[in-house]
């Protein structure tokens, strides 16, 4: 998706990236120089001109990189600074405990924000991250985030929805999931008997409507990648509330 911009009143957000400072543990490096098999780690934070932007942004990358590895125990909260390079360590290291002596298999890690702009006065960002650890194919995930400069907030699906309005917005995200099975399958019902439709909450705003980002496998084999459903503003009048509107239909 391309930078969205509807408003220049947030137009007032710098951002940029930068990497976490994280070294390989001694022993590790060691062990996958030699073997010219180091894993591939590249995580980077979210520096912006607001820093309460930064911070939950900065955590939710936090919170991917804590949890890259399944644990059985469930997702697994981060309290210190110190539990992030304690999950790369552990991420790294599980890499030559699992994998032979003679692979040159490398294990993959990479989490990123990228600022997608603005609509009237929300901030619009996306976490993209990618964690490969053997198997035909990595994992890509990709989670959007809006922030309202008004109330200093992060937005929800809920908090843009008028009350009572959530069953009319789930039929128009079904319709949409009905255009888009069209291109991939010739008969929607026999496709959604194998993935049928969910509503996911991950949205954002765009300069035409509401985008609805669903991960691999939700609704779809993992070669038909992480399908975007868009529904216009024109058929989200009276769902949203104004103020996440353009101006031309808010004050109809």
């Amino acid at each position: 998706m391309g930078a969205a911009s509807l408003s220049a009143n947030a137009g007032s957000l710098i951002s940029s990236t930068e990497y976490l400072d994280y070294q390989l543990p001694e022993k590790i490096q060691k062990i996958c120089t030699e073997r010219d098999n180091c894993p591939d780690i590249e995580v980077k934070y979210l520096k912006s001109n607001h820093s309460w932007i930064d911070n939950t942004v900065n955590a939710r990358i936090d919170a991917l990189v804590v949890n890259s590895k399944p644990s059985e125990s469930g997702a697994r909260v981060v309290k210190t600074p110190d539990d992030v390079k304690a999950a790369l360590d552990e991420f790294v290291t599980s890499q030559f405990a699992e994998v032979p002596a003679d692979s040159v298999f490398v294990y993959s890690l990479m989490v990123t924000p990228e600022y997608l702009g603005h609509v009237n006065d929300f901030e619009l960002f996306e976490i993209n991250s990618y964690v490969f650890t053997g198997g035909a194919h990595g994992m890509p995930y990709s989670e959007y985030l809006t922030f309202d400069l008004t109330t200093k907030k992060q937005v929800t699906l809920d908090d843009m929805l008028i009350k009572g309005k959530k069953p009319r917005f789930e039929a128009l995200a079904h319709d949409a999931y009905k255009a888009w099975v069209k291109t991939v399958a010739d008969d929607v019902s026999s496709y959604e008997k194998s993935w049928p439709f969910v509503l996911s909450d991950n949205v954002t705003l765009t300069e035409t409507g509401i985008n609805i980002r669903y991960q691999h496998y939700s609704i779809g084999p993992y070669a038909y990648g992480m399908p975007v459903l868009s529904i216009p503003y024109s058929q989200l009048q009276g769902v949203i509330k104004p103020q996440f509107l353009p101006a031309r239909l808010s004050n109809k």
